[in-house]
């Protein structure tokens, strides 16, 4: 028994699709010729143009209009006898022009459905490629903090003499070993601290913090650091001579080290013999933080990129960072609902400030 179904066409298949655009266009055809020549049939071969962009593509939306709109004029002569009317040519006119402004239109929409394909699949291939990045970098750092930690564990068991006498000469050496292996370890940490906030976001142990208390600590920190440098590290309180209390809800950790972040970034960018200034301003809404410096300020251009991650800038500072912890600060601030900006000081230097609203019962807070 012959299956007659099978040999049917298939209206998913190119061909299937054909034969119904084909069947659409017998039945206007059928309307056009089958009247008066005063009726317009002509518009209805819009849905054959706009199914054949759709299936076909570009090249067969250019038959079908240029079909469409020959049968349409055609019907003017077809069939022979009828006259023929201004009224008439005008409408069919009017119905061709329709028609080629369906089949120009259509084929753009479908250019711009294809670049937007194109655009949204190039996405996300970069969105892949990224997470891989960043998924390799974050187990890279991971496993790299395991031989750091016991590379600095056995440099201070060398300091301490466990393996027998050393020479103040090794101590020395052993001393700078030492930091050094602890600032890699610093440097891993905040990368592994980016990559967890940039997917997990950060998470806060929020309570009542005072920023003044914060700035000592970390001014006091660095005294060494700003010391051989050259570079003098001092701590104000605005308008005031009097100690203030800056109380925020904030966590006090990572708090401290946006402060940190702020201040070896200043200390950096100066020269021997240059200030370094942290300024302290107590308001009604808000608690302002500003570290000023006298360096060479920053370069117009340098703005727009100055938290971004790893961009380190331009300049003659005395120590090249890693270009995160401006990035890293940022993440911080306003995770806290703060703010955070630059800008260049007259005549010279540059200030890095940010505020954070003021906690709500700072007052009974304040010492």
């Amino acid at each position: 028994m012959v299956n007659f179904k099978a040999r049917l066409p298939n209206k998913e298949s190119p061909l299937g699709k054909f034969w119904l655009i084909a069947g659409l266009f017998i039945v206007v055809i059928a309307l056009e010729f089958s009247t008066p020549t005063e009726y317009v049939f002509g518009y209805l071969y819009t849905g054959p143009i706009l199914l054949a962009n759709s299936w076909l593509g570009r090249r067969a939306t250019f038959q079908a209009t240029l079909a469409a709109v020959f049968l349409t004029m055609l019907n003017l002569v077809i069939p022979v006898g009828e006259v023929m009317k201004a009224s008439t040519i005008a409408s069919r006119a009017i119905a061709a022009m329709a028609l080629i402004v369906t089949g120009v239109l259509s084929d753009r929409l479908r250019r711009s459905q294809d670049a937007i394909a194109l655009t949204r699949a190039k996405l996300a291939a970069q969105e892949e490629l990224s997470r891989v990045r960043e998924d390799f970098a974050s187990t890279l750092t991971h496993d790299l903090k395991t031989p750091l930690l016991g590379a600095i564990e056995t440099l201070k068991a060398f300091e301490a003499e466990k393996f027998g006498a050393i020479l103040p000469a090794q101590q020395k050496v052993l001393a700078t070993m030492t930091r050094s292996h602890q600032t890699s370890l610093q440097l891993l940490e905040t990368l592994l601290d980016i990559y967890r906030n940039d997917t997990e976001g950060l998470k806060l142990n929020l309570e009542p913090v005072d920023l003044t208390i914060l700035a000592e600590e970390a001014t006091a920190t660095l005294s060494d650091l700003a010391s051989n440098r050259r570079v003098y590290l001092s701590l104000n309180y605005g308008d005031s001579n009097w100690r203030r209390s800056l109380w925020v809800q904030g966590d006090a950790l990572q708090l401290q080290r946006v402060l940190t972040n702020l201040l070896v970034n200043a200390i950096n960018h100066s020269r021997r013999g240059e200030r370094v200034e942290v300024v302290l301003e107590p308001q009604d809404s808000y608690q302002v933080v500003k570290i000023l410096d006298t360096g060479a300020g920053i370069q117009p251009e340098q703005f727009r990129h100055l938290f971004e991650r790893f961009y380190q800038g331009h300049s003659d500072r005395q120590a090249k960072g890693s270009g995160l912890g401006l990035y890293l600060s940022r993440q911080i601030l306003e995770a806290h609902g703060g703010i955070m900006w630059a800008e260049n000081r007259v005549p010279i230097g540059a200030m890095f400030a940010f505020k954070l609203p003021a906690y709500p019962f700072q007052s009974s807070l304040t010492v």
